[in-house]
């Protein structure tokens, strides 16, 4: 181990920086935030430590000279002269004054690392001056899994700790308990900012702390998005390797649930048109059965959940039994279908509304508003519309909507295996016979679909297009 990794407290403690130019500026900044007393010294400072720091530090504008080192515990030399920083340096370890040299690793008595601030938990990331890129790099990747509200998280904790040490007796006990509490609906609402509730909840565990009792489960229903996994929100992966079990849909895709938690148990409630392997009903009760359990239920859905995901029934149900939940919003059919083929939803010149559509109603039928839905200036996306898509076409053009109006059938959006088969609403039915198209498919109608030749961006070489659309070759 090349350094000790030490967090220094040096909140109001005089810090000193030599250099007024970009790199002082970074300097400035992180000690700022460790609400350091600071000292800078230099000819001459950027506009932006000038402003943004105004009144945060005291400015010496004038060259560095050996006097100006007393009284200072911590010294920076961040100058744009190497031989200046060396100076400085060398005078610090005479005086026994602890310095860090900007860019310079072999002057240096300690270095600042990359930090991930999550007050107050901080982390930390070092390559010993080798690779600041490689540093940043991982303190990216840190970042990502690391939430906000973390730093919430610790507070909470914080605020709690000796109820907690009174109530357990022995250190053990304590940790197996603060363990559950971490992994559990409690860490979950602090997650969703959801803090007075989440205080409540561990007043309740502490309580019943003697008992040997944990909270009740929650459940986390969690939009999947349309298909690609890189498309998933940071929340909902957390939660998908922290469930104990997951009920998921039919439009999961594989590569979705191979990031699910190994050891999950997992139970299918995919639906198909007059296939249900569960009633909505039935796994409404499921999810408040398995809460019940204790279970941190993971409810997986293709696409977002409010978005004719019957995510609202299911939140109902849990709401009557007061079950605790939250929900994680995913990217919808309509928004990830379209982008992955090239077609806005909405457009100046085309289109100034989106319009959401269900395929068919929960009576199975095809009886849905023509007059709204076969306006022009719109765009209008219809889900689960392939088995009634005839219906849908002779509608549209009936109450009004040109027959040459553009559509697409975007199939498996967003995997590797979408196919873009453009035509029009007349030609659209022959289409999905011709060319064997089958669900998950989503409909795109309406001017908007001429912009997909220019626009079209990923897998170009699986695109269908019928000589009906022209492309649109003006300025975008």
């Amino acid at each position: 181990m090349d350094y000790l990794p030490l967090f220094l407290d040096i909140k109001n403690k005089p810090c000193l920086i030599v250099g007024g130019g970009v790199i002082a500026e970074r300097k400035v900044s992180i000690l700022s935030r460790a609400q350091a007393k600071i000292t800078l010294i230099a000819p001459e400072i950027t506009p932006e430590i000038q402003h943004k720091f105004k009144g945060k530090l005291v400015w010496q504008q004038k060259e560095f000279e050996e006097n100006d080192l007393q009284g200072f515990k911590i010294v920076i030399a961040a100058t744009d002269k190497h031989q200046v920083n060396v100076e400085v340096a060398e005078l610090c370890r005479e005086k026994n004054i602890l310095v860090n040299t900007a860019d310079d690793s072999k002057n240096c008595d300690f270095i600042l690392p990359s930090i991930i601030d999550r007050s107050p938990v901080q982390i930390a990331v070092s390559t010993g001056g080798a690779s600041p890129v490689l540093a940043r790099m991982l303190r990216t990747k840190l970042e990502n899994c690391t939430p906000a509200s973390y730093g919430n998280l610790a507070k909470l904790i914080e605020d709690n700790r000796v109820k907690v040490k009174e109530k357990l007796s022995t250190v053990d006990k304590r940790r197996k308990f603060w363990e559950k509490v971490l992994q559990g609906p409690i860490a979950e609402l602090v997650f969703a900012n959801q803090l007075t509730a989440a205080q409540k909840l561990l007043e309740d565990a502490i309580h019943q702390a003697d008992n040997k009792e944990l909270p009740q489960g929650e459940v986390y229903l969690v939009g999947a998005g349309p298909g690609d996994p890189d498309l998933l929100t940071f929340r909902a992966l957390r939660l998908m390797q922290q469930a104990d079990v997951v009920v998921y849909d039919r439009l999961v895709s594989q590569e979705i649930m191979d990031l699910v938690r190994k050891d999950a148990e997992h139970i299918y409630a995919g639906k198909e048109r007059s296939q249900h392997t569960l009633q909505q009903e039935t796994i409404n009760e499921l999810l408040v059965r398995l809460a019940k359990d204790g279970k941190r239920v993971l409810r997986l859905k293709g696409g977002d959940p409010f978005i004719f995901g019957r995510g609202g029934e299911e939140i109902a149900s849990l709401i009557d039994e007061k079950i605790p939940f939250q929900i994680v919003p995913g990217i919808t059919a309509a928004t990830g279908c379209a982008a992955y083929a090239g077609i806005p939803l909405t457009h100046r010149e085309f289109s100034q509304a989106a319009i959401f559509a269900t395929g068919h109603l929960k009576d199975g039928t095809v009886d849905l508003n023509w007059e709204m839905l076969a306006h022009s200036n719109q765009t209008l996306v219809i889900y689960m519309g392939l088995h009634g898509l005839e219906i849908i076409c002779s509608n549209l053009i009936k109450h009004g909507l040109s027959a040459d109006t553009p559509a697409a059938l975007v199939m498996q959006g967003t995997t590797a295996n979408q196919r873009n088969i453009i035509g029009t609403i007349d030609t659209l039915p022959e289409l999905v016979k011709k060319h064997n198209v089958e669900p998950p498919t989503l409909i795109i109608i309406g001017e908007v679909v001429k912009l997909h030749e220019k626009l079209n961006w990923f897998n170009p070489e699986e695109d269908v297009t019928a000589g009906a659309v022209k492309a649109f070759g003006a300025k975008i």
